[in-house]
C-alpha cells in the first residue's frame, strides 16, 4: 500500500470557478485591500470590512462551484487498490469531499467556509443560511443565540491553525511515500512547511504549480502545465505503479 499525500491550494479550484490568491490574477494582486476582508483585526474592529465581506461571499456563492477534473481524479486514485490517499488542503471549499473523497481523509487546515462561527458564544450554523440573512437585507449578520459577531468557520489571516489538525498533516507528511502540492505556491507558513518535511523523511516530492515555490529545489518532479490536465494525466500515472 502506497501512501499518497497531496496538499492542494487554491490553483486547484479555480477551474471550478474559484480565483487563486497569489497568482499572476489572483485575488491579491488585483484588489490587494480585499486581504483586509479575510483578516481577522480588521474584519472583527470594522464594521464596514464585515459588510463587503459578507458581499464577497455572497457573490462567490452564485452559482455554487463544483468539483473539477483535478478534484475527480484525486477520488479516483483513492478508490484505486493500492493506495491509501489523504488530502491536506488549505482550500475552504470543501470541494475535495464534493467530489466523493470520505471526509474522515480531508484534512482542511484553515477550516472550511460552508459553515459559520459566533466569535462570542462558539455556536456554528450554515453558510446558507448566513447568506440567505444577507440576501433578506442583512447586511451584517449576528449570531442569533447571543448578538456575536459572526465569521465563516476558517482560519483567517491573523488566526491560528488548529493544532490538532496541524499535528495530523505533520504525521501524514513524515509517513508519505508520495508527496504532492498541487496548485499551492507554498508560500503560508506553516502549511508549506509540510512539502520540507515530507521530503526530509524520503518521500518523492512532486509540486504541480503554474509558478516557481520555495520548495521547487526540494522535488523529484514539477509540472507546469495546467493542473485541471495535468494532475489527472499524473495520479493516472501513479495509479499504474503501486510503488514509487
Amino acid at each position: 500500500m502506497t501512501l499518497v499525500a497531496i496538499l492542494s491550494g487554491a490553483g486547484i479550484s479555480t477551474d471550478s470557478g474559484i480565483s487563486d490568491y497569489r497568482g499572476p490574477d489572483g485575488l491579491w494582486r488585483r484588489d490587494p485591500e480585499a486581504e483586509k476582508l479575510v483578516t481577522h483585526a480588521y474584519y472583527m474592529a470594522d464594521p464596514d470590512i464585515r459588510r463587503r465581506a459578507w458581499l464577497m461571499r455572497r457573490d462567490a456563492a452564485t452559482p455554487p462551484p463544483a468539483p473539477n477534473a483535478a478534484h475527480r481524479a484525486i477520488t479516483e486514485l483513492e478508490r484505486t487498490p493500492g493506495h491509501a490517499v489523504r488530502v491536506i488542503t488549505q482550500n475552504v471549499d470543501g470541494l475535495h469531499q464534493l467530489a466523493g473523497m470520505p471526509p474522515r481523509k480531508v484534512l482542511e487546515l484553515h477550516g472550511t467556509a460552508r459553515s459559520v462561527v459566533c466569535t462570542g458564544c462558539a455556536a456554528r450554523s450554515s453558510m446558507d443560511e448566513a447568506l440567505a440573512r444577507v440576501e433578506a437585507g442583512e447586511d451584517d449578520p449576528a449570531c442569533r443565540a447571543c448578538g456575536g459577531i459572526l465569521k465563516p468557520a476558517t482560519v483567517m489571516f491573523g488566526e491560528r491553525l488548529d493544532p490538532v489538525v496541524l499535528g495530523e498533516a505533520m504525521g501524514i507528511a513524515k509517513a508519505a511515500e508520495v508527496f504532492i502540492a498541487v496548485g499551492s505556491s507554498l508560500q503560508v507558513q506553516p502549511a508549506a512547511s509540510l512539502a520540507g518535511t515530507a521530503a526530509e523523511h524520503g518521500a518523492r516530492l512532486i509540486v504541480v504549480n503554474a509558478e516557481p515555490t520555495p520548495y521547487d529545489e526540494l522535488a523529484d518532479e514539477i509540472v507546469r502545465e495546467p493542473i485541471g490536465t495535468a494532475l489527472p494525466a499524473l495520479l493516472a500515472r501513479l495509479a499504474r505503479t503501486p510503488r514509487p
